[in-house]
């Protein structure tokens, strides 16, 4: 990707969603993992513990809804990423028996959606 300040800009605003994101999880009693956690899939943004289980969640963060929602985002591609991603890293960490789910955290105009169980693997 070629360095410009839009994409600069966009890079930024993601780190913050992501930042934003991993401290409500931690104020809604979740543990942080991992932020950033890279397999041979892609990377994950926030692996966490909620309860029993393991939660990995992609954070979608929007200035504007000018191209949608920000959980429209995680298309069929991205899903599948996070399995394999998800999939590597339980066998990983033993923890293959381990409940697992998939959460998207929306992140527009400061306002926070946390969707549970977003999508099944």
């Amino acid at each position: 990707m070629q360095f410009t300040q839009k994409n600069f800009y966009k890079k930024l605003l993601g780190r913050v969603g992501e930042k934003t994101a991993a401290e409500f999880l931690k104020k809604n009693g979740y543990k942080i993992l991992q932020t950033n956690c890279k397999t041979p899939f892609g990377e994950m943004d926030i692996v966490a513990q909620d309860g029993e289980f393991t939660v990995f969640v992609e954070v979608k963060t929007r200035s504007t809804e000018t191209f949608g929602a920000p959980a429209e985002a995680v298309d069929a591609k991205k899903r599948e990423r996070y399995l394999k991603s998800a999939a590597f890293y339980l066998s990983k960490e033993g923890k293959t028996d381990s409940p697992a789910r998939f959460d998207v955290i929306e992140i527009e105009n400061g306002e926070i959606n946390h969707i549970i169980n977003a999508f099944c693997g």
